[in-house]
């Protein structure tokens, strides 16, 4: 890719253009590992910075996207290793909607009191909660097959996994959801009690 060998040259104004031209691609998938804009914005900023030190190993055998997609999904991942951050979820820490989403999901009589679109915005949270408590790996890999509909395929070249570690690794994140669900639930019922 021309752009890329002149960026490698030292032609600021063509790295300045692959910034533009790609920011919305990685700014996406740094949102795929945080919920806060600032978090993702930063850890874009360190993606280019990581591309522009990098420029020299990319050969231009795939394509600008893929490469920085691949840096993106790496870079996001040790950012939130080295942060270690896998927060404990606890009954206590969910909101007074989140707990009243729970609770009317024990109890089918009160399940009709919530609005469709108030039920959808509370689990979507609660869902959101469940997985910031899971490891960035897991988190990345459910919130693109199941979140995004990617198809297994485009998980594996984001992440550089083989398609198999893929699917296995799916599968072991959906049961650890779940797991974390359901205590969430069973804490919930032992709490009323």
């Amino acid at each position: 890719m021309e752009l890329a060998r002149l960026a490698r040259d030292g032609d600021e104004s063509a790295f300045a253009e692959i910034m533009r031209r790609y920011s919305p691609r990685v700014f996406r998938v740094a949102s795929r590992f945080y919920r806060r804009r600032e978090q993702a914005e930063e850890a874009a900023q360190e993606v280019f910075l990581k591309a522009f030190t990098q420029l020299g190993s990319f050969e231009g055998r795939g394509s600008m996207e893929g490469w920085l997609t691949r840096i993106a999904t790496n870079t996001c991942l040790n950012l939130l290793r080295s942060a270690k951050r896998r927060p404990e979820l606890n009954v206590a820490d969910l909101t007074e909607d989140e707990s009243g989403w729970l609770d009317s999901h024990l109890a089918d009589a009160s399940a009709e009191r919530y609005q469709a679109v108030e039920r959808s915005l509370v689990a979507a949270d609660l869902a959101e909660r469940v997985l910031g408590a899971m490891s960035p790996e897991d988190r990345l890999v459910l919130t693109m097959m199941d979140g995004e509909d990617a198809p297994v395929k485009e998980v594996a070249d984001a992440t550089g996994w083989s398609e198999s570690k893929v699917k296995v690794r799916a599968f072991r994140a959906r049961q650890k959801m779940r797991q974390a669900v359901e205590k969430l639930l069973g804490r919930g019922k032992k709490a009323e009690r």
